[in-house]
């Protein structure tokens, strides 16, 4: 059993520690819960992820089933419903709170309605580190990259998003649940 106190830090305590569960929370700093699940799953593809988050959304949703994650709690019934998730997620089974398994019974998962923009793992974690106020200089020492590359992410995201401004960029990762309000 582990601790992290931020999503790199969970990253490398599960290549470390190589759990049978991780329970992460979206709004970790540094890295959210669920590139924090992208990196889990892709170092580990036999570890299953719960996600705890206080949000609710479509998106959100539809993200979390995207990434691969079993289980999916909500703060507000973590008490009731965290160990139950935890042990289901670990027998092989799928846990999702009440409103998020109706959500899916009715059909959320319909393509049809599919019109959002694909990012990039390293997108979303460079607009996570803007929208956190780090400077091209601290994303590019925190990822490993020259300032240049680090400037070029920018400039695509920028580009791809249709934003001007590095405020327009939080505004998109606060809607899209890359970062917490």
């Amino acid at each position: 059993m582990a601790e992290a106190s931020n999503g790199r830090e969970a990253v490398e305590q599960a290549k470390r520690l190589k759990p049978d569960v991780a329970v992460l929370d979206i709004g970790m700093p540094s890295l959210n819960g669920l590139e924090a699940a992208r990196q889990m799953l892709k170092n580990d593809p036999h570890i299953k992820i719960v996600i705890l988050t206080m949000h609710d959304s479509d998106n959100l949703i539809r993200e979390v089933l995207k990434v691969g994650a079993r289980g999916y709690v909500s703060k507000t019934d973590a008490i009731r419903d965290l160990v139950t998730a935890i042990n289901a997620v670990q027998s092989g089974v799928t846990f999702f709170t009440a409103k998020v398994a109706e959500a899916v019974l009715d059909g959320y998962l319909d393509k049809s309605g599919a019109t959002d923009i694909r990012l990039t793992p390293r997108q979303r974690e460079i607009i996570q580190l803007l929208a956190e106020g780090r400077s091209n200089k601290e994303i590019a020492v925190t990822l490993g990259l020259s300032i240049k590359t680090a400037e070029t992410h920018r400039a695509n995201i920028m580009k791809r998003l249709d934003c001007h401004s590095v405020s327009e960029i939080v505004r998109y990762a606060v809607r899209n649940n890359i970062i917490e309000a």
